[in-house]
C-alpha cells in the first residue's frame, strides 16, 4: 500500500548538471546578488531624493526598483545557502510561501512592465495632454491593478499546487521551488493543476505582450511621423532601455513556461537569468541609459562626499 504520511519538508538538489562546481558557483552568484541590490537600491535613493525625477515615469520605474530588489530575495538566498555547503531543506510551507511571493511578484512586474509601455505611449502619441491621462490618482490605481493580478494569480496557482497530497518523495529536481519542479511529487492527479497552470500563464502572457506590442506599434508610427531628427532621437532613447528590459524579463518566460519540450539545464539557465542577472541588468540598462538617472546620482554622490568631508 502507498505511505499517506505527508510531508513536512522538501529537498532541493540545486541547478541540474552543477555537481562538484558550487563552490565556484557560489561568490559568481553573490556578487551578482549584491550588484542588483546596490544598482536598485541607488535608483531608488536618486528617484526619491530629487523632485524632477517626481514624474509618473519615474514613479513606475522606482516600483520596478523596489520589485527587483525584493523578486531575487524569494529564491537567491536559499540557493547561496545550499551553494556554500549549508542545508538543502526547505520546511513545506516555506515551499508554498517560496511559489506563491515568485508568481506573485513576478506577476506584478510583467504587468508593470505593461504599464510602463502605456506611460511611453501616452508621453509619445499625446504629448499635450499626458498629465491630466497619467495624472496621480490614475498612477495608483494601475499599480494598485498590478498588485491585485499579481496576487489572484499567485493565489490560484498556489492553491491548486497545494490542495494535492505530497507524501513522498521529497526531493525537488530545482534550485527553488516552482510549479513545474513540485507538481511531479503529489500523490494525486496533477492533471488539473497542470492545465489551470499552463492557462494562466499562456493566457497573462498574451496579455502582456498584446499590450506591449500594440503600444510599442503605435508609438514608433508617432516616431516615423516625427518631423524633427531629435525628436525621433530623443523618443527612441527614452523606450529603447524600457523595451531592452521588457526582452529581458518577458521573453524568457515564454522559454520557460510555453515550451513544448522541457529540458531542466536551459530552464533552470533561463530561471536564474530572469531572477538574478535582469534585476541587475535592468538597474545597468536604467542607470547608463537615462541622462536624468545619471545626473541625480552624482548628485546623490557629490552630496555624500561633502557631508563625509564636513564630518
Amino acid at each position: 500500500m502507498r505511505n499517506h504520511t505527508e510531508l513536512t519538508e522538501f529537498i532541493l538538489l540545486g541547478i541540474p548538471q552543477t555537481q562538484g562546481v558550487e563552490t565556484m558557483l557560489f561568490p559568481l552568484f553573490l556578487v551578482i546578488y549584491l550588484f542588483t541590490l546596490i544598482g536598485n537600491l541607488l535608483i531608488l535613493t536618486a528617484i526619491v531624493s530629487y523632485s524632477v525625477l517626481h514624474t509618473p515615469m519615474y514613479f513606475f520605474l522606482g516600483l520596478l526598483a523596489i520589485l527587483d530588489i525584493v523578486l531575487p530575495a524569494v529564491t537567491c538566498p536559499k540557493m547561496l545557502i545550499y551553494l556554500s555547503g549549508q542545508s538543502r531543506a526547505i520546511s513545506y510551507n516555506g515551499c508554498a510561501t517560496q511559489i506563491f511571493f515568485y508568481h506573485f511578484l513576478g506577476c506584478t512586474e510583467a504587468c508593470l512592465y505593461s504599464v510602463m509601455s502605456y506611460d511611453r505611449f501616452v508621453a509619445i502619441c499625446y504629448p499635450l495632454r499626458y498629465s491630466l491621462i497619467m495624472r496621480p490618482g490614475v498612477c495608483v490605481g494601475l499599480v494598485i491593478a498590478a498588485w491585485t493580478l499579481g496576487f489572484v494569480h499567485a493565489s490560484i496557482l498556489t492553491a491548486f499546487t497545494f490542495s494535492l497530497t505530497y507524501c513522498g518523495p521529497n526531493h525537488v529536481d530545482y534550485f527553488f521551488c516552482d510549479i513545474p519542479a513540485v507538481l511531479p511529487l503529489a500523490c494525486d492527479d496533477t492533471s488539473l493543476a497542470q492545465a489551470v497552470g499552463s492557462a494562466a500563464v499562456s493566457f497573462l502572457v498574451l496579455l502582456f505582450w498584446s499590450i506591449i506590442f500594440l503600444c510599442y506599434l503605435r508609438i514608433a508610427i508617432a516616431i516615423l511621423q516625427m518631423r524633427s531628427a531629435e525628436g525621433r532621437k530623443k523618443a527612441f532613447s527614452t523606450c529603447s532601455a524600457h523595451l531592452a528590459a521588457v526582452l529581458c524579463y518577458l521573453a524568457p518566460v515564454v522559454i520557460i513556461y510555453l515550451q513544448p519540450t522541457p529540458n531542466p539545464l536551459v530552464d533552470a539557465t533561463v530561471q536564474i537569468f530572469t531572477n538574478i542577472v535582469s534585476p541587475m541588468l535592468n538597474s545597468l540598462i536604467f542607470s547608463l541609459r537615462n541622462k536624468d538617472v545619471k545626473t541625480s546620482l552624482k548628485k546623490v554622490f557629490c552630496k555624500y562626499l561633502l557631508r563625509k568631508n564636513k564630518l
